[in-house]
Order: structure tokens, then sequence, then C-alpha cells
């Protein structure tokens, strides 16, 4: 089948129904890229041999080199399925199927969640021989919670009968309890939603009773592909139906529901029995005896025990061409191939099922739209029109398109510049030959003159050498090769049409991510688009209208859309709901240009990257320092090639990988005498203005539920302290909210840079957002579970003034004051006047618990009480709150220095950011990927061994710090047999005090006095003050000895 024409595209296109928008999900290297292939050979797009190897969506040249996919890329194909209709008449239904490849590596998550959004089904691969990994979770949810509707393909057979050596029957046991693992893995999410559901319910009294059948894979559904993709074969369980109803002589559609399962075949009764049946009888499953045993006699005379008499039957049996010049062929992947695509190709098998069980947009978007304006904030106020049209698919109402990403393209790649890069060449080339030949008239006419002759006489010997002279002078080539400037690019939105038609040169209201219908003015900017594109993996076709329901790259959204937005031709629309990130940027490095003068190329190339990358986080500094977040070390390596030779396009320096620290406090056994020993630990008394001011305050670790608690509802905090409304208004208003920008950025971030100072580089929560009295009930409850000291913390949630750092941190401070010093934040019944020290005192917090004493890191699961507040003016004429106010500097400097004070009072401990590691290996490299993780200061949680294969399953948690060479270093170790996965885990305390020196004889006598042993603690202190400019407290010479002089 060869590429599909402008006008049969357009056709497609304007007829929804026959539209199906997909996305290829996997862990990663279970063979995405490979099924695209042999998608893409159907259309003629590659060759039919070549599919598995070329990688055609892997456009980027790492991505070729890696061998992973780093990107979605786009493409869209072309089918044909023969319907048979209800009046037994048959008809040719002609098919536009937009295919979007996502990648597998965690690192990538969030393109897997921009080209989930895009889409209504999903392919979902899973390798039959490494089984559920880490990432396929991750997948399945995405499209659990974007509703939409997954196919399972169990790719990579050919291994269980290549490498494992399985027989047909150990192979379907294998993969009947892969298939129940997937379903389990399903089964998870919707026992988690209904179990959020029935604690809503139970407060109303009402019952629901909720169908999960839907959610399952089971291959007489027809939503399950068993496949090979390096093979090129694939088949479900209705393919082979239709091959053996007329042998068996049986009904299709009971075939169909017992040729997989606990059914077998009784060939003298010619009948279908189930394991109840079978009384001691020793028979095959029918999927075995019908289906597998027949695949592994293709494998065995192919490939396993070369047999060409034996292979030439197999070609007869199966009524299939091969030429004899292939049969002979010593290349036996390429003869497997030629049989496998004949008989069962798996492009058939794929879009046959795409066809039937992904929904049409029509039908699809009655189901998602729902779904996503849930999400997405105020949807009570979109306009009944819009979301009419969104349900109905409606081609003729308004418009809306939701843009997930922008994607960076070269400028010479877009259609428009070639078109007039060739034009621009060929006028040139003109252009000089005219003028050559002018100037070839004018030395004739001249060289005639000169030598007195007629125009009828013949040239002169003088004259060729003018001639050659002039054409000399205006060389046809000249200016051709040209020193090339550096390639430009264009940022096209990656963009799905909900409703109306799209076409060039519309206007249109551009949302940005922070829009809110409350305040319809602020974020809406107004465009025009200037070009349409059909995405084809590596090109693009210019188009001039879209309807809805389709997938396509818009033009003109440079400088619109930061990094996605909401489309629409009409006012009363409403943010769709920003995409949900799964991976967290937590990997952060400082840059700079090798030549200072270059830093306006950097600026620029940052706001590219920014645009292009749905992950990666740009953060100005107070110092002025460019620093990028991304999600690990493999997406930092991606960002610093393309800043490096596409988007910047200069040499660029980098620090060593940044990561972010937290700083707390506990009650330690080893503990130091307080420093003041009259007060109680943690109590600091600090005098302020010639004493004029005194101010008791008092440092205590939070109970870790307590923490816990702040960490999990940060956004409702926010709100509470941005809005300055009640919990309820703040609930009604932005629940349910999950776009981050909307709650954490201020209108600076809608620029071309998030610009943020501090080092919190944890994800948005997403969880609900809680109203006044459900965050105060919370608290109550986790400060109610504290066994030890109950007295201090009994009442304390309505004397909370203040969060910290940004008022929004796991830390409290509390105002303990016989007068009060500040508003209570979570009281009912709050104060409107503002303090006098009520500013100060709330400033000096933050900036302690931002900073802390440790590191400058910020602080986790710290409480501070000002306990007292006693003031002695010199003139008591003066008013206090002027008083105050002259001395407010000094106010937050001594405040400060105090809580630090307390705070070390206490046993100190480091909090590391930290991965969570999943390793899939055989056993012969267990004991090296173990040395690996231990010499990384990692610890194992567990390891297992997935059942019928030789692999080891291995959890793990690894400090983020540890972990830059971590997948190469397992990589050499294991000789490529063991690949990581890791994924960002939150922070984890470091138990052990990086002020701890050996003081006992014990100790003393087991370390020595320089301490053998390292303290890692401090060590990881010492990186961090080192890398800040702090003062870092170490012997420049140890074990110094004097050096002996010889006289001579």
């Amino acid at each position: 089948m060869g590429p599909i024409s402008a006008e049969k595209l357009s056709e497609l296109q304007s007829n929804a129904s026959s539209v199906r928008n997909i996305c290829i999900l996997a862990h990663v290297d279970h063979g995405k890229t490979s099924l695209s292939d042999c998608l893409l050979a159907s259309n003629g797009i590659i060759s039919q041999k070549m599919a598995g190897k070329v990688r055609y969506l892997d456009s980027r040249e790492d991505e070729q080199i890696r061998g992973i996919t780093m990107e979605s890329s786009a493409i869209s194909l072309y089918f044909r399925i023969l319907q048979h209709n209800s009046d037994g008449s048959n008809e040719i239904k002609e098919h536009l199927i937009n295919l979007i490849d996502s990648p597998g590596h965690v690192d990538f998550s969030s393109e897997v969640s921009t080209a989930s959004r895009l889409c209504d089904g999903a392919l979902v691969l899973v390798d039959v021989v490494e089984g559920v990994c880490s990432q396929t979770v991750t997948v399945l949810r995405q499209a659990y919670l974007e509703q939409i509707k997954p196919v399972l393909v169990l790719n990579k057979i050919d291994r269980l009968i290549t490498e494992l050596k399985l027989t047909p029957l150990e192979a379907y046991t294998h993969m009947s309890k892969l298939l129940e693992k997937v379903n389990a893995v399903m089964g998870s999410f919707f026992a988690s939603e209904r179990m959020e559901q029935d604690v809503e319910l139970q407060e109303d009294g009402t019952v629901l009773e909720l169908d999960d059948e839907h959610l399952y894979f089971a291959p007489e559904k027809n939503n399950v592909i068993f496949a090979s993709a390096i093979d090129g074969w694939g088949f479900t369980v209705q393919q082979f139906a239709i091959i053996y109803e007329k042998k068996l002589k049986m009904n299709r559609a009971v075939l169909e529901k017992v040729l997989w399962g606990d059914f077998f075949f009784d060939s003298k009764a010619k009948k279908v029995i189930t394991g109840k049946s079978l009384k001691g009888r020793n028979l095959k499953p029918l999927f075995v005896q019908f289906v597998l045993e027949n695949i592994w006699a293709v494998y065995d005379c192919t490939v396993l025990n070369r047999d060409s008499e034996k292979t030439d039957k197999v070609v007869k049996a199966l009524d299939i061409k091969i030429l004899s010049r292939d049969l002979r062929s010593k290349d036996i992947r390429s003869l497997l191939s030629n049989i496998f695509n004949q008989w069962l190709p798996l492009s058939t098998s794929v879009l046959v099922t795409v066809i039937k069980q992904v929904p049409p947009p029509t039908d699809a978007q009655r189901n998602r739209i729902p779904a996503i304006l849930n999400t997405a904030p105020r949807a009570d106020l979109l306009e009944p029109v819009l979301k009419q049209a969104m349900l109905n698919c409606d081609a003729s109402g308004p418009l809306s398109v939701f843009v997930s990403k922008m994607v960076a393209i070269p400028e010479e790649e877009l259609p428009k510049s070639k078109q007039s890069k060739n034009q621009n060449e060929d006028v040139d080339f003109l252009q000089r030959a005219r003028i050559a030949r002018e100037a070839a008239k004018k030395a004739e006419s001249e060289a005639k003159e000169q030598n007195g002759e007629s125009l009828q006489g013949n040239f002169s010997e003088s004259q060729p050498s003018s001639l050659a002279a002039a054409l000399a002078e205006y060389n046809l080539n000249e200016g051709r090769e040209e020193v090339e400037p550096r390639k430009k690019d264009a940022l096209i939105g990656f963009a799905r049409i909900y409703s109306g038609t799209l076409s060039v040169g519309d206007e249109i209201y551009v949302l940005g991510p922070k829009f809110n219908p409350l305040f319809p003015t602020k974020h809406v900017t107004k465009t025009t688009i200037t070009d349409l594109y059909l995405l084809m993996g590596r090109e693009l076709l210019p188009l001039d209208t879209v309807p809805c329901g389709n997938v396509v790259g818009i033009g003109g959204l440079d400088g619109s859309v930061l990094k996605s937005a909401t489309l629409y031709s009409c006012q009363g629309g409403i943010n769709l709901a920003g995409v949900n990130l799964a991976s967290a940027p937590i990997v952060r490095v400082a840059l700079e240009p090798e030549r200072p003068s270059q830093l306006p190329q950097l600026e620029r190339g940052l706001k590219l990257l920014n645009q292009a990358d749905p992950c990666v986080q740009i953060i100005i500094q107070e110092t002025g320092e460019h620093v990028i977040l991304t999600a690990g070390e493999l997406h930092l390596e991606r960002c610093l090639k393309d800043l490096r030779e596409r988007f910047a396009g200069i040499d660029i320096q980098s620090s060593k990988p940044i990561v972010p620290y937290r700083e707390a406090i506990v009650r330690g056994s080893d503990m130091k005498e307080p420093k003041n020993s009259e007060l109680p630990r943690g109590t600091v008394i600090t005098k302020i203005a010639n004493e004029q001011f005194s101010i008791r305050l008092s440092v205590r670790p939070l109970p870790e539920a307590v923490t816990n608690v702040l960490l999990k509802y940060k956004d409702s905090i926010h709100i509470l302290q941005t809005h300055k409304v009640s919990g309820d208004v703040a609930k009604e208003t932005y629940a349910d909210e999950k776009d981050i920008e909307v709650l954490k950025n201020d209108d600076k971030a809608s620029e071309s840079f998030d610009i943020d100072n501090d080092e919190d580089d944890e994800a948005f929560s997403g969880a609900d957002i809680l109203s006044l009295d459900g965050l105060r009930s919370k608290l109550e409850e986790a400060f109610g579970t504290v066994q030890n000291s109950r007295e201090i913390w009994s009442g304390v949630v309505d004397k909370i003034v203040g969060f910290g750092p940004k008022r929004v941190g796991p830390n409290v401070l509390i105002d303990s004051t016989f007068n009060g010093l500040s508003q209570r934040i979570l009281s009912k019944n709050p104060e409107t006047k503002r303090l006098p020290f009520q500013d100060g005192i709330l400033t000096a917090f933050e900036l302690a618990t931002l900073t802390g004493p440790l590191c400058a890191e910020p602080m986790q699961g710290v409480a501070c009480t000002i306990e007292s507040i006693e003031v002695n003016q010199e003139d008591e004429s003066e008013n206090l709150a002027s008083a105050v106010s002259k001395h407010t500097g000094q106010i937050v400097s001594s405040v400060r220095d105090a809580i630090k004070t307390g705070f070390l009072d206490w046993s100190p401990r480091i909090l590391l950011a930290m991965y969570s590691v999943d390793i899939q290996a055989p056993a012969d490299v267990l004991g090296r990927v173990y040395s690996v993780i231990a010499k990384r200061h990692g610890r194992v949680i567990s390891e297992e061994m997935k059942e019928g294969t030789p692999f080891f399953n291995i959890h793990a948690i690894l400090p983020v710090v540890e972990s830059f060479g971590f997948s190469e270093d397992i990589r050499k170790r294991s000789s490529g047999a063991a690949s990581p996965q890791l994924i960002f885990a939150g922070f984890e305390m470091l138990d052990e005090d990086p002020f701890w020196v050996p003081t006992t004889e014990e100790e003393l006598e087991d370390l020595g006095e320089i301490a053998d042993k390292e303290n890692v603690a401090k060590r990881y202190m010492d990186a961090v003050r080192r890398r800040k400019g702090l003062f870092v407290e170490e012997k420049l010479v140890k074990n110094a000895e004097k050096q002996r002089t010889l006289k001579k």
C-alpha cells in the first residue's frame, strides 16, 4: 500500500467516524518503535524488510545511537477493512489512524502524559519475558486516568521460543499468569478509586454499584494481541477463529470464546470440552493445540533446527507463496519474516483490532470530555454551546483545541521553507544567467566596434577572450558556496481538535495554563494561525483545514504558548486541565556560556528549551545564575545536547548536578548538653535594640505524622494563604485543580522563564484540596497520635500563625504569647488587625526555614514556638508600632539567628532525595548488581524471582546524589544484562549526626581520634556548603611530618 494522497487524507479527516487516535505505551525496550515500523511498512513508508531495524520514528541522532525513544512522534496511517453488513453485503471501509509513539524511559514520562491526552486509545506493550515492570504500571495508570481504551499487546513471544526454550504448553501457562498480573494492576486502580468513592458516599448514605468488567484484558474480548514485532507477526484469537471455523465446523463466535482458557478439543467426539470433562485424559488446551504449536513448528524448521524439507511442508500447509531463492537463503530471519508476513502480518492484526476496539472521536469524546472537564478549574463556567460541541465532536460548532506540548522543528525542515528555498535558488540562478547573457552581448558589440566589422562579419580572435572574461566576472555558481548561518528552530503546537474546524488564517483565543474563568481578561492572548501540518514522523505535510477529532501540528503559536494551552474561536471557554507529569524534575544544573558575550544566545536557547520540553524547568536565581531542572540524568543529557546543538548553538559549561536536601532535627540519645543549662533544650532568649525587646522562643521537632499531613496538603495551605478566603469558598473555587501553575506560580511564570529562587523541587502533590475545617481535623488527628509530650501539642492547631518556608512548607510557627503576636491562620474566628511584631517574626521564620544552619537548605519537620515578648521602651510616649518598625531589620535578623541556634540545640539530621530503583537481572550478575548498589550507599528493599524466567526483580532505594553514572556502572559491571529504572521517591532521613565525633573511651578505642569511619552526613553537608561558598571547617594538612634535611 502506497503513501496516502493529500486528497484522500482530507476526505478521511472530514469523516470523524473513520478516524482513530492511538498512542503506543510501554516500559523501555519492550518493542514500541519496532511495532511502529511494522505499521509504517504496511503503508509503504519504509521497506518491509527494514521494519524493526530502521526505527523510523526515532528521528533524533541520540535516539538511534542509544536505541531508545526520547520524544513522542506522530504519524498518520491509511487502512482499508472489509466490513460485513447486517444485510449480508460486504463493504470496504477506509480509515485514518493517527499514531503516536511515546518513550518508555522514566525520565521522559512527561512525553507519555502529553501523548495520552491527545488520544482515544492505547496499545500497551508488555515484554512476555520481562513481564510487568515499573513503567508498565505507570502507563497503565495513565491510560486509566485519561479514560482511554487500552489494547494489550503481549510482545516478544519469540523470546519464549529462542531464549527460554519453553514448550507451547509452558508458554501458554506463562502468558496466562502474565495476563493475570496485568489485570491485577488494572483492578488495583479501580479498587483504590472505589474506596475513595465509598468514603464520600458513606457520608451521604447512598450505595453505588460499579462494574469493572470493561477494564480487564481477555483474548476472547479481542483486546489482547499476541505478537513478535521484531519478526513482524501478530494475531488475535479472532483471526484463528476465522481460520478454524470451517475445519472444525464450529460457529466463529463460539470458537472465539473457547480458543483461550480452560477448553480442550475432544478429537473423537469432535467437540470442545471443559477441564471438568477431561476425566484424566492428557489433552492440551485449544490455544496450545491449534495456535502455539503451529507457531513453534515454524520456528523449529527455520530458526532452531533448520530443515528445508519441513519448511516446504509448512509453507504448503499454510498455503502461502515463498520464492525458492528465499527458501534456500541463509538469512533465516528473512525467511521467517517472509512466512509470517503472509500468514500472520502484525500490521493487519493490530490495525483491525484498533479499528474495532478503539472508539472514533465522536464516541470517545462523550466519555472522555466529562472526565477532562472534571479536572479543569471552574468547569461550570464553560459555555453550554462549547460543551455540547466538544461532547458531540461537532465540526460545524465553535472551535476548541487542546495543545499538549510545543515541538521544536528546524525551520529548514518546514514545507514552506523547503519550497521557498528551492524557488529562491532557481530565481537566483536565472537572474545570474540573465546578467551573464547581457554582459556577453555587451562584450560582443564592443569587440565588433573595435575591429570595425559589420554585424554580419565573423567574430575576431579577441572576442572569445572578452566573452570568457565577462562570463568569469558573472560566474553562474557565484555565491552558491556560502557559510550557512546557524539553523533556527520553529515551534509547532502538538494539538488535538475537540470541536469545530481549524483553518489557516483563523484568529483564535489562547488560554494559558493559569487562566481562571473568574478573571476572564488575564492570561488570554489572541493570535492568528499561520500554518497547519499533518505530523508524519520526520516530515510535515501542509494542510489548509483540519476538522475536529484529529491530531494536528499548529504553527503561529510561538510567543503565545509556553508549554501547553487551550485554543477557542470564541470567549466563554475554560482552561482544560494541565497534563499530569509523572516524573518530578529533581536534578538541577547551573549553566553558563564559555564566552560571556554569548549570554543572550544562551537565554534564547533556554527559552526555546523551556517551551519545547514539557518537563524541564528554567530558574534564574538571585545571583543571576541560570539553572535547569530535569527529571533525571538521561533527560539532563538530552537537554544539554539540544542546547548546544540546536537551541543556543554555542559551547556551554555546566556545573556538577545539584541535588536538593532537607534539614531536620531529632531527639537523639547522643545529644550534647543544652547550650544554656538554665533553659529547656531548644529554648533561646534574644534581646534586640539595647534590650528594648526581649523575645523568648523554643524550637522542637514536629511529630512525623504532622509533617506528612503538611507535605500532603500543601496545596490546600497555599490556597488559604494566597487567596485569604475561607476554606469552603476555596474548595468551591479551586477544588480538584491539578495544574500547579494556577496555584503555585505568580505572574512572572507566564514569561519566558519560571523565575523561582527557592530550592523546592518537589512535585505538585495533586491531593484533594481540603476546606479549612478539613485541614484542621487532619492536623488535630495527626497531633492526637503523639504518645510522648501530649501536653505540649494539645490545642496547638488554634495557635498556628504561619507555615514555612514560602508559607506552605512542612514547618509551623506557633504563637503561645499572652496577647498574641499574629493572626491565627487556622482559627475559625481570625483577627483582622495586623499586630506590631507580626511581619518581622513571620519574615524571620520564613528565612530561617528556607536556609537552615547546616548547609542553607530548607528545613522540614520543625516547630518554632514564640513563648513571650517583653517590651522595655525608653520613651514611653512613643507608639509601640512605630518603635517596632524602626527596629524591624534587627528583629528579623535576631529572631532568624535564634531559630537556627535553637535548631542546633537538638541532634541535626540531613534528609536525602531518594530514587526508587527497579532492576531486572539474571542470577549470574546479582552479586555485581548488589556491590554497585552498596558502593553508592543504596539499600535493597526486596528481591524476587520472576516465575518461569531466569530473571530476578530487585527493588532498592538509592540517594539521588549517588545516582549519577549509576545506570552506566550497572550496565558495565553486568555486561549489559541489567538495566535500572530510577523514579524519584521523596526524601529520607540519613540517621547520622553531621557534627558527631568520637568522644567516649570506647569510641576513641574503636575509631581513633580522627574517626576511621567516614561521617557520610558531614561529607554531604560540606559538599553543599563548599558549593554555596559557605565556611567549611576542615583540616588542610593531615598527619604532617617534618621534612628531614640532610647535611651536605
